[in-house]
């Protein structure tokens, strides 16, 4: 995910108004903020009426706090070169209403909070974030409930030290690598590390180049057992701040997330998890 580039050019931030999508909300502004690309807010109500523009978290309020000036004599703009629109939508399904959402409107990153948190369509709840990452096959940011992210609400600081990326032969994760190293840049992360991991023998673990970047570490680690259980271990060793992981296939992330899973592996892991499908357009421009 190039922060500085065309390969983030609309990012959407489908929600529920709860708290655990305002934290998802920050990241998903930052991230617009950075790149200059659109961001669309949504969020689908069974029934007309009820939520309006003023229920959405107030992008000019949180840009303002950030430090960042914001030109008030256009509603739709945050600042300078970041456009903003927010979408009520009238669906009886969430994921379908996103997704006909895109049919029409194709986004190149979408930022969703998960866990089973009570707001008011319930977006976070594990029958609607993992299934529309998966349905929409779009490159997304999970950001778990109960979490802060590396986003600070506050100011807008980002606190990104620790990037943990999961690797294996299939799906190839050359795109997870250049996505994190991207994005460490673009948001000018100064000190950090990259921790490469691998479930399984040393010797499978795939070869990959490891960009220079001033002041970031490159260390490797394998693991052995349950690779879900490996990772969610291993980004609790490293402290991980993010996991991103090129996913793919039937031993791919979401689809090792399916029915109890999600709900037991997401509420485990303490970090956002930027997921990449192996064949989607953003994976074949990040190669």
């Amino acid at each position: 995910m190039d922060l500085a580039n065309p390969i983030l050019d609309h990012i959407l931030h489908p929600s529920d108004l709860s708290e655990a999508s305002h934290v998802a909300f920050v990241h998903a502004l930052k991230a617009a903020l950075v790149s200059g690309a659109r961001l669309t807010m949504m969020h689908v109500a069974a029934k007309p009426g009820g939520v309006g523009w003023e229920d959405f978290p107030g992008v000019h309020e949180t840009l303002e706090r950030w430090g960042v000036r914001a030109h008030r004599e256009s509603v739709d703009m945050g600042s300078a070169g970041l456009a903003v629109e927010k979408i009520v939508a009238r669906h009886a399904d969430p994921v379908e209403a996103v997704e006909e959402y895109l049919e029409q409107h194709p986004a190149d990153l979408i930022v969703l909070a998960t866990a089973h948190y009570r707001g008011k369509m319930r977006w976070v709840r594990k029958s609607v974030a993992v299934p529309l990452a998966r349905r929409t096959h779009q490159m997304t940011l999970f950001v778990p409930a109960g979490v802060d992210g590396f986003v600070s609400l506050t100011n807008g600081s980002v606190s990104l030290r620790n990037v943990l990326i999961p690797m294996a032969a299939t799906p190839r994760p050359h795109p997870a690598v250049a996505a994190a190293v991207r994005l460490v840049r673009r948001l000018q992360c100064e000190v950090g590390q990259f921790t490469l991991v691998h479930i399984g023998d040393e010797g499978s673990m795939p070869a990959v180049r490891r960009p220079d970047v001033p002041g970031w570490t490159w260390t490797a680690a394998t693991g052995r057992g349950d690779v879900i259980g490996g990772i969610v271990e291993m980004a609790r060793d490293t402290s991980a701040d993010l996991i991103v992981m090129t996913t793919d296939g039937p031993d791919g992330f979401l689809d090792a997330l399916r029915g109890s899973h999600s709900e037991r592996v997401l509420s485990r892991v303490s970090c956002p998890v930027l997921a990449i499908p192996a064949d989607s357009s953003a994976a074949d421009r990040l190669e």
